[in-house]
């Protein structure tokens, strides 16, 4: 019976989740010598879901590896990754200001997908699930977006926003998962951890 998991992420978000769920865990983050945004390149041609699903594995893989390495203690490890997805636009962290406000005045007025896919895994088992919601944004005005994009909330932030945050006044609809959205699906995450033997 395991007793906690690392979170293989450095979202204070996913930590929050996961403290609601009531699942300890320890943080098991890349150190300096690793190259973590390096596993978050698309690739050409690539559909969002894929690319959710793939880079969350790819997280994963690493941090197996880093737990290794460590000569750490064994327990589960939970990785997670979140992209906002307009049609087959893919719309990851922006890389500055301006990156930020092309991707909120291109989503302004629109419904975009938000997926977030979810591994977990030890040495011998792995799982994955994949969590899809739809978000619709008000029309936004240049002013919004500069205003918004000034408070420095979209930097670090797929889609250039945070559903908990600011943002939240952009947003006129929503259907799926809430923490989906935030960065950690907590029914399909819950799921995970029942099937590596977690009370949840």
């Amino acid at each position: 019976m395991n007793s906690f998991i690392y979170l293989a992420s450095q979202s204070p978000r996913r930590r929050q989740l996961l403290d609601q769920l009531g699942v300890r865990h320890e943080l098991l983050l890349p150190g300096a010598d690793e190259d973590a945004e390096a596993l978050e390149v698309v690739l050409h041609n690539e559909a969002p879901a894929a690319y959710v699903k793939r880079v969350t594995q790819l997280k994963l893989d690493a941090a197996l590896k880093r737990l290794k390495r460590r000569g750490l203690p064994i327990a589960p490890v939970l990785c997670s990754d979140t992209t906002v997805a307009l049609g087959r636009a893919i719309y990851g962290k922006p890389a500055d200001v301006v990156d930020a406000m092309r991707m909120l005045t291109e989503l302004s007025d629109k419904t975009h997908r938000v997926l977030t896919a979810v591994a977990m895994g030890t040495a011998r088992k792995r799982q994955q699930a994949v969590c899809e919601s739809r978000v619709t944004f008000a029309e936004l005005s240049p002013r919004q977006i500069q205003a918004y994009v000034a408070s420095n909330e979209p930097m670090g932030k797929a889609g250039a926003y945070a559903v908990q945050g600011r943002a939240a006044a952009f947003i006129s609809h929503m259907s799926g998962s809430y923490s989906g959205i935030m960065g950690l699906p907590m029914f399909e995450t819950a799921q995970l951890l029942r099937s590596f033997g977690f009370k949840v």
